[in-house]
């Protein structure tokens, strides 16, 4: 079975350890994900492609209940969807990332807990080929 990621440039893949690819920007050092051609902060272009830390902190996080309107595609139905955690992890001093959680039990999360990047199946696509995104999971 081959796997792809679910868009190119956002993670390193295939990978044994992921990282997110983000820039930085060359005249104010301010860093983005995913990655942009010009700075948010400075509005300068000269951004260069930078991997973030494959490990960060929890800072918040929720439960999505329901299937999301698209865009979202991933194939489930109001019938086959699986709730899923949504977070926001502090990568270092870096930055702040909202992404999917392997974790979906809010009595299972923390403020603050140590988070790691995982690739993750997203959906199959007609053809077999697995499409897989990123998460963070809690470390063990």
């Amino acid at each position: 079975m081959s796997q792809v990621p679910i868009a190119p440039d956002i993670f390193t893949w295939p990978a044994d350890k992921p990282q997110l690819i983000g820039t930085q920007c060359e005249a104010c050092g301010a860093i983005t994900f995913p990655k942009q051609s010009s700075c948010p902060r400075c509005g300068r272009t000269e951004m260069r492609e930078r991997l973030l830390p494959s490990r960060g902190t929890l800072v918040t996080w929720t439960t999505q209940e329901f299937l999301p309107k698209e865009p979202y595609a991933s194939g489930e139905t109001e019938q086959t969807f699986k709730p899923f955690g949504v977070g926001l992890v502090q990568l270092g001093d870096e930055i702040r990332v909202e992404a999917r959680l392997t974790e979906s039990d809010p009595s299972k999360l923390r403020f603050g807990m140590e988070m790691e990047l995982v690739v993750i199946p997203f959906r199959r696509e007609a053809d077999g080929t697995e499409v897989v995104t990123f998460a963070f999971a809690p470390c063990s």
